[in-house]
């Protein structure tokens, strides 16, 4: 995966907003104002994404292209790798896993807007 398909493929998923909020550097995807992934777009060397926490455990302990999210989280969030220790089947996996985790914890009245959005 690069950073284009990375892109493409969170942009394709619906509501989905990009956005540098903390710095030049640090590309954030975000459903419904809520952060999912996160990346640096100069090096695009691993991404950030949210994960349940038990699963986490299973990824780091299986794949050593995943380990705890850098300065994120080290329960809710692994840094993933780019570098193809973790197949590219893998990755789109865990983003989307990513984006459905927050939209699992997004407000009913939320829900209801990325609802109306994707109608």
């Amino acid at each position: 995966m690069n950073i284009e398909e990375y892109r493409d493929y969170c942009l394709a998923l619906p509501g989905v907003t990009e956005e540098f909020p903390f710095n030049a550097s640090t590309l954030v995807f975000k459903i419904m104002g809520k952060m999912f992934v996160l990346t640096d777009v100069d090096k695009f060397e691993s991404f950030n994404a949210k994960a349940d926490p038990e699963y986490s455990v299973e990824l780091r302990e299986n794949y050593s292209g995943i380990n705890p999210g850098y300065h994120m989280s080290k329960k809710h969030w692994n840094t993933i790798d780019t570098d193809g220790s973790v197949d590219d089947a893998l990755m789109y996996m865990l983003l989307k896993d990513s984006y459905d985790l927050v939209i699992k914890g997004l407000t009913k009245k939320l829900k209801e807007e990325l609802k109306m959005l994707n109608d």
